[in-house]
């Protein structure tokens, strides 16, 4: 077994519950769906960050750090996360938000606020290219700053999700899942499983629901994937090189674009909410799900198959999208 034991800080609630969506599965047919239930790890109404934090924020503190920088959309659950992560661990935290300060702060930004850190608008720049001019300034100021990259998505992160996979795989019993679907954002979560997939030698198909468009000029996320993991193999003395074979990005669900509420995220939304009480995000997961549901409708995912959906968490949000969700002029109680 590989030695995943790299220096960390306890922040969440481990492991988290894998549950069965019998409701879900028999309105769309009798698929078998099981949730990992990541939305409850317990940092600030929780997500799948706070795993990749433990690792993130310990090598941190072990640098000797005093101050944490990162950034994202301005409902972004990752910065969420962090702000709470470095509340508990005493530690100054700022926060680089793509966009224009609010009217009023709602979902996420308020749980930001709520958590003391200090919030700097970047316009366009949503994935933290501001950060490097922050670092300095925070340096001469005497702090000891320490970047949390984007998505918290560096090998440190991927290593975190290569820990959950045995957590995951120690909790599901003798029959093997053969389907693992998630959102796939900024690729750590990503490149973790595959990892996590790798070294626990399962051959279940490992589906990342395309997010984000991205811009124009970024490198081709399907290759930053790819790279991630190689590094944290390498990282890991790990032989093996991860190829575009051993990696399946759907990007059929992308709609308007990152954080645009369409049909399908309505959908999902509602209706994983309606029959299992469990609640999904407007941005990642209620994506993520709308792609499942419509790979069981066509067939692509059997009634016979064993499907994990690994909730990555983001909930606060919903409030913050609440007239794209439930117009007020459709009059539903």
């Amino acid at each position: 077994m590989h030695d995943l034991n790299f220096p960390r800080v306890s922040l969440g609630f481990f492991p988290t519950p894998l549950i069965e969506l019998a409701n879900l599965g028999a309105a769309l047919g009798g698929a078998r769906i099981l949730m990992k239930r990541d939305d409850q790890t317990g940092l600030a109404l929780g997500g799948n960050k706070t795993r990749k934090l433990e690792y993130i924020l310990g090598d941190a503190l072990a640098q000797g750090c005093d101050t944490i920088i990162t950034a994202g959309a301005e409902q972004s659950n990752h910065c969420r996360q962090t702000a709470a992560a470095a509340a508990k661990l005493k530690l100054e935290c700022h926060l680089i938000l793509g966009g224009t300060e609010p009217a009023s702060a709602r979902g996420n930004l308020l749980l930001d606020r709520l958590l003391g850190c200090h919030i700097h608008w970047a316009g366009d720049h949503r994935k933290g290219e501001d950060i490097p001019q922050l670092f300095e300034q925070l340096q001469s100021a005497g702090k000891h700053p320490y970047i949390v990259p984007y998505g918290g998505s560096n090998e440190l992160g991927a290593i975190a999700f290569a820990a959950a996979t045995r957590e995951l795989l120690a909790q599901s019993g003798d029959e093997p899942f053969t389907h693992l679907v998630f959102a796939s954002s900024s690729g750590g979560t990503h490149a973790g499983l595959m990892l996590g997939k790798f070294i626990c030698d399962q051959a279940y198909r490992l589906i990342g629901v395309n997010i984000d468009k991205g811009e124009a000029d970024d490198p081709a996320f399907d290759q930053h994937i790819l790279s991630l993991a190689n590094r944290t193999a390498a990282l890991l003395e790990i032989e093996h090189r991860f190829s575009n074979e051993d990696l399946i990005l759907n990007s059929d669900y992308l709609g308007a674009g990152y954080g645009v509420v369409g049909a399908l995220e309505r959908e999902a939304i509602s209706l994983t909410a309606r029959t299992e009480g469990i609640l999904l995000d407007p941005v990642y997961t209620g994506r993520a799900m709308g792609g499942l549901i419509d790979m069981i409708r066509k067939g692509a995912i059997g009634d016979n198959d064993k499907i994990l959906f690994w909730h990555t968490g983001g909930a606060p949000a919903l409030f913050a999208y609440a007239s794209e969700l439930i117009p007020e002029d459709r009059g539903e109680h």
